[in-house]
């Protein structure tokens, strides 16, 4: 019973962490009209907004995973969460743009240390044949963030403000370190406890993806361009590292030589990629092109993540019996041909066919995410539980802040450093349109690689 006890104290405490930073991200992506409004805010520095929280979460999982394995999940996930609530306080009272960007920063990285031990506590306190059910719960309980974020973040910020949606986190977040202290007093989580800690490769890691992300969202300039080979070189550098040491902070040989590891990553890493910036883009387009409220447009938008929502808990239970590849790359087919539907967007587009291209999108992403999300953890031996996990959020976090850097890119492009005015529709309809084929064909890519593990 006892053991019973600790699996769905773990599941719930874990779950309800991961409806807050998806529900955060997305109900903030809504109210970035408001807040351009109340800053006067130009169109690049206000995808910063989003960017710097997950370019911060990026960052800091891979070394927080390993810090988990060694000192204990429960430990790093309760710091994580203290992190957080006092991040979204201080992002309440931001008094500029620049310093609610760099509260962001900091939220980021306590996001970084709930992501990386929640999928993990979940993976230790359930066995292999119940543990595609559990990380099928907490997913659709990410989803549901996503969902209830543009809907609520729509209303919140319509009738009382953007800050709210800070302060909002703040009780949330109380809740669960009561919870953690309440129901897992006595239950910790450490397989690789005494190991050492790989500082050198943590701070190589993470300069080298500040690097390519910054080098990324400054192209087409010489310094973005600079920034990128740098951060590849470093990359390479850090792989050599990590091959050479006995306690490396991301075993290497987990992609070298475990297959379906390796390429459910890269499917992820893709999927994300091409996927992320759908909120924002369509955020901007329903309030500016075709004027509707941050209100209405959260409840246009939610019909993604319902359907997620829905699919997901199943499609992960699925994965308990059938192969997770087949499931995951028809997942990952319906998302391409739902970022086709967007690809053809125009001023005149109905709302209609807006809904339908979600409920394409959200069906084919609940269908490969849990799946995915599965055979990774189900790949690698339980001293790897914390390392996977943050290797699942990091390619998460990569792939969003990859798919933000593709939509800021287009946007430097072909709107430049200026507010979004009447005048900038044509462009704004534009650098849409071009984003979301660059999507699609990533997204095609992935149902190969999707395919290709074993």
């Amino acid at each position: 019973m006892g053991n019973n006890v600790n699996k769905m104290s773990a599941l719930l405490i874990a779950t309800i962490a991961s409806f807050l930073t998806p529900f955060m991200g997305s109900s903030v992506n809504i109210a970035l009209p408001a807040i351009a409004s109340e800053f006067a805010t130009d169109a690049i520095l206000l995808s910063w907004i989003p960017t710097a929280f997950l370019l911060t979460s990026a960052m800091f999982a891979v070394p927080f995973g390993r810090i988990a394995d060694i000192h204990g999940m429960k430990k790093v996930f309760t710091s994580g969460i203290i992190i957080f609530t006092i991040a979204s306080f201080l992002s309440a009272m931001a008094p500029s743009t620049l310093a609610l960007i760099g509260f962001r920063v900091l939220q980021g990285i306590g996001s970084a240390m709930i992501f990386v031990t929640g999928l993990a506590i979940i993976t230790s306190a359930f066995p292999p044949q119940e543990r595609g059910k559990a990380i099928g719960i907490n997913i659709a309980a990410v989803y549901t963030g996503l969902s209830l974020g543009p809907v609520l973040g729509g209303l919140i910020t319509h009738y009382i403000g953007w800050r709210s949606l800070f302060y909002l986190m703040v009780p949330f977040g109380l809740l669960v370190i009561v919870l953690v202290f309440w129901k897992l007093r006595e239950q910790e989580w450490a397989a690789c406890k005494g190991e050492k800690f790989d500082l050198p490769g943590s701070v190589i890691y993470s300069t080298a993806l500040v690097l390519v992300i910054f080098g990324f969202s400054s192209l087409p300039d010489i310094w973005g361009i600079a920034a990128i080979i740098a951060g590849v070189l470093l990359f390479l550098g850090f792989i050599r590292l990590e091959l050479s040491i006995a306690s490396p902070v991301l075993d290497m040989t987990l992609f070298f030589k475990n297959r379906a590891f390796a390429f459910s990553n890269m499917a992820a890493l893709i999927n994300y990629s091409a996927t992320f910036a759908v909120t924002f883009l369509l955020s901007l387009y329903l309030q500016y092109v075709k004027g509707l409220s941050a209100q209405n447009a959260g409840l246009i938008l939610i019909a993604q993540p319902i359907m997620m929502a829905i699919i997901t808990p199943f499609a992960g239970r699925l994965s308990d019996r059938y192969e997770p590849r087949i499931m995951a790359s028809v997942g990952m087919a319906l998302v391409t041909l739902g970022l086709l539907i967007f690809a053809v967007i125009s001023a005149q587009t109905t709302f209609e066919y807006i809904i339908i291209g979600l409920i394409v999108l959200g069906i084919g992403f609940g269908l490969f995410s849990s799946p995915n999300t599965n055979a990774i953890m189900g790949s690698v031996e339980r001293r790897f539980f914390g390392v996977a996990s943050a290797t699942v959020s990091t390619m998460r976090l990569v792939g969003q802040v990859l798919s933000m850097g593709i939509a800021m890119l287009i946007f430097a492009l072909l709107i430049g450093r200026v507010q979004i005015l009447p005048a900038q529709y044509p462009a704004l309809i534009q650098s849409i349109q071009i984003t979301f084929i660059i999507f699609a064909v990533l997204c095609f890519g992935g149902i190969f690689a999707s395919m290709a593990r074993k």
